[in-house]
């Protein structure tokens, strides 16, 4: 996945809000009474959600080949250490192999460092460029050997034991949290398919009774209920399945687009 800069994920994100919210305000004004509306506001909701959504998960995925590829790198540079090599040769060592989006990002801090930036600006740089919260861990440490006189040389390799040791305690977690998501993905479908149920039973038999024209709710206004109910349900159940599996909300926007699309569907099919 190519890196997300943090210009082009503002302009999404206000991109995305802006015009969502530009579509579900004209309908509220000019097409609140007319069957479309539900279908706007429903393409409203979609380009708030879906644009960001995407970006969010491709930010989420660089920075994790970014973690995982960690370790390699500081196993790489204990064995290039090994030989005789200095921590400035070793990097240049390890810029040359394929470490994939990692191998870019430690390009850029040689060639900082090339152009006269301390090795701690240098690294400091590249801690704010990725953001990954194992690399924010393991920039001070490293640092710190820096400043305090230590030998820097033999830092990377408990480092790259203590990264490991914390993508696996990451892969435990989201395994342990994987139930509590189907939770919320099952808790929806049989919601939706009750739904589908009332009116494929209930709300057709009551429309082609005699007493419809004095029924209080119709198919078209159990509809309406129907599809604001499993839209804020699948709003908000997929916000939380995000902070749940990947301790993120906005990474639980993919989650609330799967739902709400499968909900519409449903609901439209069930209406037919």
């Amino acid at each position: 996945m190519p890196k997300v800069a943090n210009q082009q994920k503002r302009t999404v994100w206000v991109c995305s809000i802006v015009f969502g919210t530009a579509i579900v305000i004209i309908a509220l004004l000019i097409l609140r009474e007319d069957p479309i509306f539900e279908d706007l506001a429903f393409l409203g909701a979609f380009i708030m959600m879906f644009p960001p959504a995407i970006v969010d998960y491709m930010e989420s995925r660089w920075k994790k080949s970014i973690d995982e590829r960690l370790p390699d790198l500081f196993r790489g540079i204990v064995q290039c250490q090994q030989t005789g090599m200095s921590v400035l040769r070793a990097l240049e060592e390890a810029s040359t192999r394929d470490y994939g989006p990692l191998s870019a990002e430690l390009k850029k801090m040689l060639n900082q460092m090339s152009w006269g930036m301390s090795f701690e600006d240098a690294l400091e740089d590249f801690g704010k460029r990725t953001g990954t919260p194992l690399v924010q861990k393991a920039v001070p440490l490293i640092i710190e050997a820096s400043r305090s006189g230590g030998n820097v040389e033999k830092v990377f390799a408990p480092l790259g034991k203590f990264v490991q040791a914390s993508l696996m305690l990451e892969k435990e977690r989201k395994a342990q949290t994987r139930p509590y998501i189907a939770i919320i993905y099952v808790a929806f479908f049989v919601f939706i398919f009750t739904i589908v149920l009332l009116f494929k039973t209930f709300f057709a038999e009551v429309d082609d009774s005699p007493i419809s024209s004095f029924a209080t709710l119709t198919s078209e206004g159990a509809w309406d209920i129907f599809f604001h109910m499993s839209s804020i349900q699948a709003v908000f159940g997929g916000l939380v399945a995000g902070k749940m599996g990947e301790g993120n909300i906005s990474a639980g926007l993919k989650h609330s687009v799967v739902l709400i699309v499968s909900g519409y569907f449903a609901l439209r099919i069930a209406a037919w």
